[in-house]
């Protein structure tokens, strides 16, 4: 009978208070899936590796470039 005489704020009021009460019990137990395990790398060492040899050869290049036209190119 009371709930019937309740305010529209009033029940929304409350249900919020036992949304934020049933929060503040569950707070600081996370789950273990959360939880990363293992190094997960966004990108392959197959990428990776290629990215690596572009940069690098091409560093490569442009200072043998640099070096056989007399440092000026």
């Amino acid at each position: 009978m009371f709930a019937l005489t309740q305010t529209t704020s009033r029940r929304l009021a409350d249900r919020k208070s036992a949304k934020f009460q049933k929060n503040i019990t569950k707070r600081g137990s996370v789950p273990e899936t959360t939880v990363k395990k293992g190094n997960d790398y966004p990108v392959g060492p197959i990428v990776l590796g290629f990215f690596i040899f572009v940069v690098i050869g091409s560093s490569l290049f442009q200072i043998i470039r640099t070096a056989t036209s007399g440092g000026m190119a």
